[in-house]
C-alpha cells in the first residue's frame, strides 16, 4: 500500500502529481470524480487532501492538464530554431508539435473536449483554446498590440481546432493524414490573408464616398 503523503505534501503540491496520475484513468473513467478518487489513491493520498487540492473537482484537474500542457508547449517551442523559418512555417511547427507532444493522450484529450463541449464548460473551453493559441503565436514571434492580436488568435484558434478534430481521429501510418490536413488549413488561411490585404491596397488607393460626392457637385473640381 503506497505510503499516505497527506502530512508530507501541501494540497498545492499535490496537484501536479494528482492530475498525472489521473490521466492513467480518464481514458476509462472520464474526467470524473471516480478518476479523481483513483488518482488519490495510486499517489497515497486521502479523499479529503484530493478535495483540498481541487476543491471544484475533476473540473479543475481537467483545468491544471490543459495548463500544463500549454506551458510544455511553449518550453517545447524555445528549443526550435522558429526565427529562422518563414511565418507559416512557424506556425505548422506549433500546432505539430502540440499534437505530437500528445501523442499519447489522445484519448484523454476525447474525454477532456466532451466535457468541454458540455454547456456549463464551455466558457473553460474556449478560455482554454484561446491561450493555446497565444502561446503559439508568441512563440512565432508575434508582437502585434492592435486589433491583429485578436483576429490572429482567432484565426489560429479555428485553424487548430480543426486540426485537432481530425487528428484526434486519424488512423493514417504517422499521422501523414493530419499533416497533409494541416498544411491544407495553413494554405487556405495564406490565401485568404493575400486576398484581405489586396482588398486592403485596392481600398487604399479607391476615391472615398465623400470624394465621389463631391465631383458629383463640383465636377471640374
Amino acid at each position: 500500500m503506497a505510503k499516505k503523503q497527506t502530512d508530507d505534501h501541501t494540497p498545492e503540491e499535490l496537484r501536479l502529481p494528482l492530475m498525472e496520475a489521473m490521466t492513467d484513468h480518464v481514458a476509462f473513467d472520464g474526467w470524473t470524480e471516480k478518476a479523481l478518487a483513483n488518482a488519490a489513491a495510486d499517489v497515497g493520498v486521502s479523499p479529503e487532501m484530493a478535495e483540498l487540492a481541487f476543491p471544484r473537482g475533476a473540473i479543475e484537474a481537467l483545468e491544471l492538464h490543459l495548463e500544463d500542457a500549454d506551458r510544455v508547449l511553449a518550453a517545447a517551442l524555445k528549443e526550435r530554431d522558429l526565427a529562422s523559418m518563414k511565418i507559416r512555417d512557424r506556425i505548422t511547427t506549433a500546432i505539430r508539435t502540440r499534437l505530437e507532444l500528445n501523442m499519447s493522450e489522445r484519448e484523454v484529450i476525447k474525454r477532456g473536449l466532451a466535457v468541454l463541449a458540455l454547456p456549463q464548460h464551455m466558457a473553460l473551453g474556449s478560455k482554454a483554446l484561446w491561450r493555446t493559441a497565444d502561446v503559439m503565436w508568441r512563440a512565432a514571434g508575434d508582437t502585434s498590440t492592435d486589433h491583429n492580436w485578436y483576429t490572429k488568435r482567432a484565426t489560429l484558434s479555428a485553424v487548430y481546432s480543426s486540426v485537432l478534430l481530425y487528428w484526434l481521429n486519424d488512423e493514417s501510418e504517422g499521422c501523414e493524414d493530419t499533416w497533409a490536413f494541416l498544411d491544407r488549413r495553413i494554405e487556405n488561411v495564406m490565401a485568404i490573408e493575400k486576398a484581405k490585404f489586396q482588398m486592403r491596397k485596392a481600398c487604399e488607393n479607391a476615391p472615398t464616398l465623400s470624394s465621389f460626392l463631391g465631383r458629383l457637385r463640383y465636377p471640374g473640381a
